[in-house]
């Protein structure tokens, strides 16, 4: 059974597990990245708890979760609640090992990671649910990106098992996304180009996760999922960073990470040769950089108005 077609899809009985991780733990910045803008109805944050949807191969899920005096606890509904928490620990960062890493050597890292000592990589094991996402995300605004996403999820996606605080979805499996019209895909700002790559990303699903999980490091990540038309650096590191958790993924190519990297670490802006340049000594813990850096507060000041979109949806 399916849950579009459950008539009471808040009706499933709750599984419950706790999770003690072996350090500190900040719940809300670890899971936080896999949030596509605050109307995402795929996770929501209710308080101290968060809310995520997920596709397993048992079915669809929804897992909550709470931080306790030295553990999470987490509730999960719907058919794949049993494997929704199984992945409780990979979501909080228990595969995620900060050995080797030291923040000490430049002073906006060293108080950024003194500050959020409990940040750890998120890691959901869902390559195709990732891919997705980040798809949608190319060569537009984060406004249009999570704009799309929502309508998408929300219209072609499955209603949350669970007594959500709003109304949640489950993002469409595979061949989901490539039954939506084209029509649809317009209605929802994204660009045929876009599209088109997800289709072809959706055609592929099943192969592309076991080459993407049977590659030993980030280059053959990076050649698995490059592999396809449309994907390209960018996009391929930030799907390794929401569904492997992958420490050293740098999205090369982003409009602002360039700049950002410089800024916090030299008080210059530079491009993506001069940031991987920056970032060679922490080799193997890049992205650990990337997001101490994006929570330290070293932004570069505004030097003009923010980008306006433009909406092609009338034409």
């Amino acid at each position: 059974m399916t849950l579009a077609a459950d008539p009471a899809p808040r009706l499933w009985p709750a599984r419950e597990t706790a999770y003690r991780p072996r350090g500190p733990l900040d719940l809300d910045e670890t899971v936080g990245i896999l949030r596509r803008g605050p109307k995402d109805p795929t996770v929501v944050r209710d308080g101290s708890l968060i809310w995520l949807t997920l596709r397993t191969p048992a079915g669809i899920a929804t897992l909550a979760l709470r931080p306790a005096s030295g553990e999470v606890r987490a509730a999960a509904w719907g058919p794949g609640a049993a494997e929704a928490l199984d992945r409780v620990p990979a979501l909080c960062g228990a595969l995620d090992d900060p050995d080797g890493f030291d923040p000490s050597t430049h002073p906006v890292l060293a108080r950024t990671a003194q500050r959020l000592p409990g940040l750890r990589l998120a890691r959901t094991g869902a390559v195709f649910d990732a891919l997705a996402g980040v798809i949608l995300e190319q060569k537009v605004t984060g406004l249009q990106a999570y704009g799309a996403w929502r309508v998408l999820v929300t219209r072609f996606g499955d209603p949350a098992p669970g007594p959500t605080p709003r109304p949640m979805a489950v993002a469409p499996e595979a061949d989901g996304w490539r039954r939506i019209p084209s029509w649809a895909w317009h209605r929802a700002g994204v660009q045929p180009p876009q599209s088109r790559t997800l289709v072809r990303a959706a055609e592929r699903a099943p192969s592309l996760e076991r080459a993407v999980l049977a590659a030993g490091d980030g280059a053959g990540r990076d050649a698995a999922l490059t592999s396809l038309p449309g994907i390209g650096a960018w996009t391929a590191a930030e799907t390794r960073i929401r569904a492997l958790g992958d420490p050293d993924a740098v999205s090369v190519g982003d409009y602002h990470l360039a700049h950002e990297v410089g800024y916090a670490l030299t008080g210059h802006r530079t491009d993506d040769a001069g940031m991987l340049e920056l970032l060679a000594p922490w080799a193997g813990h890049r992205q650990r950089v990337v997001r101490l850096i994006r929570l330290s507060g070293a932004t570069e000041p505004r030097r003009g108005p923010r980008l306006a979109p433009e909406d092609h949806r009338s034409r």
